[in-house]
């Protein structure tokens, strides 16, 4: 066992105060200590609240290939955080909080749109919002800029706005909406989230009402995945209820912004914090998918899962209860020392890293391909075009447990 840092509490301390509704601090700055003493001393633990976490890859994996005994459906959950209202009403109908059919139908419906060909189709427009991002930070004086607001935030924004054929000039609220209704996913929800979030909804709502009722006349299903889940199935004549097609749409919103938004962020914090790594991916550019992945694995933008179980059920030699709520901590199996090695180096050329950041099983995230192809390009060009860039000022991170990531990253570009 390592040393504790002075005036560290040591691992059992660590995980006798492990509370997800009293989080101190220091944790949302650096969980990492925490999750490892939870994995080597307590990993499937009971926390105060009666709901388990769970830290240990195999673990969180037995979980997700299982989708019989553990739940994705939030309705118990929910009821009992939100109550009524616009929060529940659409977390509860959105693609990742449910089980089949309505997951199956949802799934089925928008895949088409992020095919692998759709996906490759994307990249020349991709290559030409980021340059022209490029040349905006360049133009900034000082070369002074905020790699979060002119860069990361920028581009699942753009990205999911064409998937959805959005009004270019309709996009600037987006990224707030999006924060305030994730917000109300933390472990924690103060009067003022719920607030934020319940506005946001309402909000998404009326603009999307409008949205829906412009596309009278369809646009290309093949790209545009507002216009697929429109027009249903054709072979089946299966269609989303409105209902459900909203909400969906407010779903791919948030997902496909906050997520790539901290990937993106999270690499260049990364690449400044790990200058060996840069220079090698540097002198090798080739390494960038690989890179990508580790990224994804060593700062998980998502850290946290969660199921229910629907009947007794046993998980790392611990027996649960029918009706046990459970937290899967992806950004501790990302770094469990039984799967990857030397798990707290950053390691651009990482292989094999079967790590977990977009889920597993049958929810594995519908737009990894997309969040994996904006990663590698903007990555790719910003590091050609801005090879030496270093932070300048503090950083400020988003202040939540469940989405990792920043609300400000200062920079100074160098070429």
């Amino acid at each position: 066992m390592s040393a504790a840092a002075p005036g560290a509490p040591d691992e059992a301390e660590l995980v006798r105060r492990f509370d997800l509704r009293a989080l101190p601090p220091e944790f949302y700055e650096d969980p990492f200590p925490t999750y490892r003493a939870l994995r080597r001393l307590s990993p499937v633990h009971r926390l105060p609240d009666g709901t388990w976490f769970l830290t240990r890859h195999a673990d969180l994996s037995a979980v997700y290939r299982d989708t019989a005994t553990f739940s994705s459906d939030k309705k118990v959950e929910f009821g009992a955080k939100f109550g009524g209202g616009p929060l529940y009403e659409h977390h509860t109908t959105s693609l990742v909080f449910n089980d089949p059919p309505l997951h199956t139908r949802v799934r089925r419906l928008i895949g088409g749109a992020l095919s692998p060909p759709a996906v490759a189709a994307m990249e020349p427009g991709l290559r030409a919002l980021v340059a022209r991002l490029l040349d905006a930070m360049a133009a900034k004086p000082g070369g002074r800029v905020d790699l979060i607001e002119d860069f990361a935030a920028v581009i699942p924004v753009e990205v999911i706005g064409n998937l959805l054929d959005a009004p270019r000039e309709e996009r600037g609220p987006l990224r707030g909406r999006s924060l305030a209704i994730l917000g109300a996913l933390e472990p924690v929800l103060t009067p003022e989230r719920r607030e934020r979030g319940e506005r946001a909804v309402r909000e998404f709502l009326a603009w999307l009402e409008t949205l829906v009722a412009a596309r009278r006349r369809p646009g290309d299903p093949a790209r545009d995945v507002l216009t697929r889940l429109i027009m249903g199935e054709a072979e089946t004549g299966e269609r989303l209820t409105a209902h459900e097609l909203l909400h969906n749409c407010i779903f791919l919103l948030n997902a496909g912004h906050e997520t790539t938004t901290n990937l993106i962020g999270n690499a260049l914090h990364l690449l400044c914090e790990w200058p060996g790594e840069r220079a090698r991916l540097l002198a090798d550019p080739a390494l960038m998918r690989s890179t990508v992945e580790e990224f994804l694995r060593f700062q998980s933008s998502n850290q946290f899962g969660n199921r229910r179980a629907v009947r007794p059920a046993r998980i790392g030699g611990v027996d649960l209860p029918e009706g046990a709520l459970i937290t899967l901590c992806i950004g501790a199996a990302n770094r469990d020392p039984e799967v990857f090695a030397d798990p707290d180096r950053l390691d651009v050329a990482r292989r094999p890293n079967p790590h977990l950041g977009f889920g597993g099983g049958a929810h594995i995230c519908a737009g990894l391909l997309v969040a994996r192809l904006e990663a590698r390009v903007a990555l790719s060009m910003f590091l050609e075009r801005f090879p030496r860039y270093a932070l300048d000022g503090a950083p400020v991170r988003g202040g939540r447990a469940r989405f990792r990531g920043f609300l400000s990253l200062p920079a100074r570009l160098e070429g």
